[in-house]
């Protein structure tokens, strides 16, 4: 018998979470149910607005908007703790998406964050979905801290980019973890992967680009900030999550590994979202294919 609930483990990983899109697509193309979310930093967003079930809404809004209203959204602050405050954007989420609790949800979902002060991750599993949002993205150096409940968050994947933990009570036939940190893979071509993917992936493409690409390439940002010293920063953090990554996974193995490599694209590269999304495609197929019965 096909095994058909899922737990769903999403991984930190900048622009390579795009690849978290292709993963969830093809699960539901192959039927099978996603059961419960885990998310950091990117998977923490891709998978909080999945888990409310407003997908259609957020890409919607990604299809209509413009990168000068992405402009018009960055709140940039400058300041010692980060380039970007974070709040605009959030709150235009919240217009069209809502305000939800997470304890509401149909589905478990539990977005991870790092307290910073006291050096250790914070599971978010009730409460506001943006807060929980906005703390776990919060990458060192581009956007501010977020203090939640008296406590000074940051990106989840600092201490835990595969956060598999949370899924241990779930009473599933799988747990899924999708690893952006996996091993280099010399052989990837990300030229010669095919960009058909199931139905209601190609949507997400061109908006999710657009969004991101505005987000963090408008010429104020640029002007802001030394890029070089961020390739440094997004190189550091992935050399650090791969370790990090490799470790929690040993401790605590889930059912499959979807690993997308770190070397196919950079933290920031989101103009490559549609090969990332196909990516994801193809790597979801490759480790969990066989588990399709076929007639």
């Amino acid at each position: 018998m096909q095994p058909r609930t899922v737990s769903l483990v999403l991984g930190s990983g900048g622009a390579r979470g795009l690849a978290h899109i292709g993963v969830i697509r093809w699960l539901e193309a192959n039927g099978f149910e996603i059961r419960s979310v885990t998310g950091a930093s990117m998977g923490a967003l891709v998978g909080g607005i999945y888990a409310a079930g407003k997908l259609d809404e957020y890409v919607k809004w990604l299809s209509t908007i413009s990168k000068m209203d992405i402009f018009r959204l960055l709140d940039l602050s400058l300041s010692r703790e980060g380039l970007v405050k974070g709040d605009r954007i959030i709150e235009t989420l919240k217009s069209f998406i809502g305000e939800w609790q997470i304890e509401d949800f149909s589905i478990p979902f539990t977005a991870v964050a790092t307290d910073i002060e006291e050096e250790k991750e914070v599971w978010i599993t009730k409460g506001s979905l943006f807060d929980a949002i906005r703390a776990s993205i919060s990458i060192p150096m581009f956007f501010t801290p977020y203090e939640l409940n008296g406590h000074m968050l940051i990106d989840g994947g600092v201490l835990n980019p595969v956060p598999i933990a949370p899924t241990f009570q779930d009473f599933t036939d799988l747990t899924v973890a999708v690893n952006l940190a996996g091993a280099e893979d010399p052989y990837l071509d990300l030229e010669a992967i095919e960009e058909e993917v199931p139905e209601g992936v190609a949507s997400w493409h061109d908006r999710i680009a657009d969004f991101i690409e505005g987000l963090y390439t408008t010429e104020k940002v640029k002007e802001a900030l030394e890029w070089s010293v961020y390739d440094i920063v997004g190189k550091s953090i992935d050399a650090m999550q791969g370790t990090i990554a490799r470790q929690k996974l040993a401790a605590y193995p889930p059912d499959v590994v979807v690993e997308i490599p770190r070397n196919a694209c950079g933290m920031l590269d989101f103009d490559l979202s549609d090969k990332m999304i196909a990516l994801g495609v193809q790597r979801a197929q490759e480790q969990l294919g066989h588990l399709v019965h076929r007639h």
